[in-house]
C-alpha cells in the first residue's frame, strides 16, 4: 500500500523540521521552494568570497528536544556558541546586557537549514494555488501574510514587520562595539552584528537590520537603505571610515509583529489536511529560531498522526 504523499512549501527552518518528522514517520514528502536555495530567513549569501547571515542573526535554546539537535550540530562543527553579551545603544548611551547563549553557525545559519533537508527539494517551484496540489495533505511553511495569500481563511493571520538587512565591509576593523549591540530608540537602526566574530573568521565585516519605520521607506529600493544605515554606524559606532563595499536585502516579512497565542502550529482537518507552521507559531516567549524549528517538528509528528487514521 503506498504511504501518504504531503506537500510542504516553504523550505526554511519550520519547513525541514515538518519534513524531517513526516520522513521518519514513514510519510513521503515533497518540498516546495519558490527561491533559488533553502533557508529562508536564515539567509546566509556569499559576498565577497565569505557567507555573511543576513537574515536570523543568531539563536538560542530552551526546549530539551531542540538542545539535542544544536548538542548535535556542535559537536559536527556546524553550529557555535557566539555570546552571551550584547551591547545596547540609546540615546542615553551605552550599556551591556546579559541573556541567553547565541548560537551562530561557522557556515552561515542557512547550512543547518540545508543539514535537515533531503537532496530532493524542489527549488524555483511557484505554487500559486493549493488546488494545483494533489497531495494527501500540504503544510504551508512560511510567514503568515504569505500563507494567507494561498489559505486566506485558515486562521487568524499574524502582521509581520519588514526590515532591511545591510552588509558592509571594510579592509580592518574600524567600530567600537562588542559581538553585537541592540539599538533602543533610534531611527534608522534596530540591530548591528560583528559578522567576523559571529562566524568565528574574524573579517571585519557588519550587518546592521533596520527599524521597521526605515525599511517602510525602502521596500522598492532596498539599496536606497544603505547611505542612511552606514550614517547611523558612523554615529552609534564611531565608523568614520566609509566601507569598501555594501549590500542590501529586503526583508518584506521580516518578524511577526505578534504569535498565534498558545497554538504550536495549526492544522485544519475539514477535508484535505492542511497544516501551518513556522516562528508566530509560539506558544512560549517571543518568535525566534528555535520556534520555527519546534512549530515545524510538532506540525509534522500531528500531520503524520491525521494521516495514519
Amino acid at each position: 500500500m503506498p504511504s501518504s504523499r504531503v506537500a510542504v512549501v516553504g523550505a526554511g527552518l519550520s519547513g525541514a523540521a515538518c519534513a524531517q518528522a513526516l520522513r521518519e514517520r514513514g510519510v513521503s514528502v515533497d518540498i516546495l521552494e519558490r527561491g533559488r536555495g533553502p533557508g529562508g530567513r536564515m539567509a546566509s549569501p556569499t559576498l565577497h568570497g565569505r557567507r555573511v547571515d543576513m537574515g536570523a542573526a543568531y539563536f538560542t535554546v530552551k526546549d530539551p528536544e531542540f538542545a539535542a539537535v544544536v548538542d548535535d550540530w556542535t559537536r559536527r562543527g556546524l553550529a557555535r556558541p557566539w555570546t552571551d553579551t550584547f551591547d545596547v545603544l540609546s540615546p542615553n548611551g551605552r550599556d551591556t546586557t546579559a541573556g541567553p547563549v547565541r548560537f551562530a553557525a561557522p557556515d552561515g545559519l542557512r547550512s543547518l537549514v540545508r543539514e535537515l533537508l533531503p537532496d530532493d527539494v524542489r527549488f524555483e517551484a511557484q505554487v500559486g494555488s493549493l488546488d494545483h496540489l494533489t497531495h494527501d495533505a500540504v503544510v504551508l511553511a512560511m510567514p503568515d501574510p504569505q500563507a494567507a495569500r494561498l489559505a486566506p481563511d485558515a486562521c487568524d493571520w499574524v502582521d509581520y514587520e519588514p526590515v532591511i538587512a545591510v552588509a558592509a565591509g571594510w579592509a580592518d576593523r574600524c567600530w567600537t562595539v562588542g559581538d553585537a549591540a541592540f539599538v533602543n530608540d533610534d531611527d534608522d537602526l534596530s540591530f548591528v552584528a560583528d559578522d567576523g566574530a559571529r562566524r568565528g573568521d574574524a573579517a571585519p565585516v557588519l550587518v546592521a537590520h533596520t527599524t521597521a519605520s526605515r525599511a517602510q521607506q525602502h521596500l522598492d529600493q532596498p539599496g536606497d537603505a544603505v547611505a542612511p544605515v552606514i550614517a547611523a554606524l558612523g554615529r552609534l559606532l564611531d565608523v568614520a571610515t566609509a566601507p569598501s563595499w555594501t549590500h542590501a536585502h529586503r526583508w518584506t516579512f521580516a518578524k511577526p509583529a505578534g504569535t498565534h497565542g498558545d497554538a504550536e502550529f495549526g492544522l485544519l482537518t475539514d477535508g484535505r489536511p492542511l497544516g501551518l507552521c513556522g516562528d508566530a507559531w509560539c506558544p512560549t516567549g517571543s518568535p525566534r529560531v528555535e520556534s520555527a524549528w519546534l512549530s515545524g517538528r510538532r506540525l509534522g509528528a500531528a500531520v503524520a498522526a491525521v494521516l495514519s487514521d
